[in-house]
């Protein structure tokens, strides 16, 4: 079994801790569903949020799924001027059998512009 990193994005509409626990909580479903994995297989996940983001942590919805055994770290992203506003960046360290080139990155709604290399 490979440990692999499986990356992810989502922008908020608005920055209220209810809409952040949706909209992460349904990134972190579709990266476990598109790379057909469950909570075991999960290693670590990191969460990085804009700064403009600041009503809750992003890693409190992972532990709303049921991901609780699971290290979970948040940190803020860089302040860079232009930079798409309300985002919540993931990435998972997972263990998987998968090659590397079949992993899928989840870039869901406008945060699909942030990685138009990865064909969603």
């Amino acid at each position: 079994m490979a440990v692999r990193a499986v990356r992810g994005a989502v922008q908020l509409e608005r920055d209220e801790a209810g809409h952040m626990d949706e909209q992460v909580g349904a990134l972190l479903t579709e990266i476990l569903e598109r790379n057909d994995l469950a909570a075991d297989d999960l290693i670590s996940i990191w969460f990085t949020a804009t700064p403009d983001l600041h009503s809750d942590f992003p890693a409190a919805a992972a532990r709303k799924l049921g991901i609780v055994d699971v290290p979970l770290i948040c940190a803020q992203e860089l302040d860079i001027e232009g930079a798409m506003p309300r985002v919540v960046r993931v990435l998972a360290h997972i263990e998987s059998d998968r090659p590397r080139a079949d992993i899928a990155h989840v870039y869901l709604g406008s945060a699909a512009a942030l990685r138009k290399d990865i064909a969603q």
